[in-house]
């Protein structure tokens, strides 16, 4: 068997090597066998693993996984797109009613509209998937800044972050996961990361309160989701401690920052966009962060 180390990615024997992972250390137990600390390419799970269930995989096999993962989100790029296209077009036709109410238009000024969609503050405690995140928000223009940031750290920063970005919209995300000899799924400690997360969901509440002012996402692969939702996040995973996907937080972000102000959404209108369903997000009614701006300016 060739050496695993850092930085290698390896699927999991015993688990019929179903997800790939990137090594992020190796570790000696106290008996001496060597344990691997595993991060998903494309899941928002962290594992550990010894090292002999381990199966380093070739450059061919790494690549058919990322060529599938991209198959599967740019095919929800296409379908948002799409639309939010036809969304648009039914914005735009109010937008226009609402002038031609105030003051008589001419055809010219109607559909002189310009869209300002909810700004979101991205901390995630993976560098790798938070520049993937980002590259998504350009791509379906979601204005949005990132910030990495170990899980851990998340709760003392969110409140200087939030004053100084102000967003509309908060995700705190990075990996999570059970603890292997843990099995209580109500216990926060039975989760390696999902306390964290409800602590800095909270002092996030500590600065705006209200689910309408700010959006909150929270969590990552089999988080405690009641317990992010009871700590005031407006979206969470996991419902059934299943694997979310890396593009999850951004789907459900997107629906959200596209959202005229006017509608409120059920949960289950929101969580359809993305990879993973209802199995692996949900959430509470919110109402859209997009308003329309009038007129555009031609500078």
């Amino acid at each position: 068997m060739d050496q695993i180390k850092p930085g290698d990615i390896v699927a999991r024997k015993s688990y019929q090597k179903d997800i790939f992972f990137k090594v992020k250390a190796l570790t000696i137990t106290d008996a001496g066998t060597t344990t691997a600390i595993l991060r998903g390419l494309d899941v928002r799970l962290v594992a550990d693993a010894p090292i002999e269930d381990l199966e380093l995989q070739p450059a061919e096999e790494v690549l058919r996984y990322r060529h599938d993962d991209i198959q599967r989100h740019n095919g929800c790029i296409r379908r948002i797109l799409q639309r939010r296209a036809a969304e648009r077009a039914a914005l735009l036709t109010r937008g226009e009613e609402i002038t031609i109410k105030e003051k008589p238009a001419d055809k010219e000024a109607l559909g002189d509209f310009f869209e300002v969609p909810g700004r979101v503050l991205h901390l995630d405690g993976d560098e790798e998937y938070l520049d993937k995140c980002l590259h998504a928000y350009e791509q379906l223009k979601v204005p949005a800044h990132g910030i990495y940031l170990p899980e851990d750290q998340q709760a003392g920063k969110v409140k200087e972050l939030l004053q100084d970005h102000t967003p509309d919209i908060l995700v705190l995300t990075g990996h999570d996961g059970l603890v292997r000899e843990k099995k209580d799924f109500g216990d926060l400690d039975s989760y390696r990361h999902s306390k964290h997360f409800v602590a800095a969901v909270k002092a996030a509440r500590v600065v705006r309160p209200g689910h309408d002012d700010l959006v909150i996402f929270a969590g990552a692969c089999q988080s405690h989701y009641e317990a992010l939702l009871k700590a005031g996040a407006t979206f969470a995973s996991s419902p059934l401690r299943v694997l979310i996907h890396a593009y999850d937080p951004v789907f459900i972000v997107e629906r959200v920052a596209y959202t005229s102000i006017e509608k409120t959404m059920a949960p289950a209108e929101i969580i359809k966009d993305t990879i993973t369903g209802t199995e692996g997000v949900g959430g509470v009614e919110i109402k859209g962060k997009l308003r329309l701006g009038y007129p555009s300016s031609p500078y």
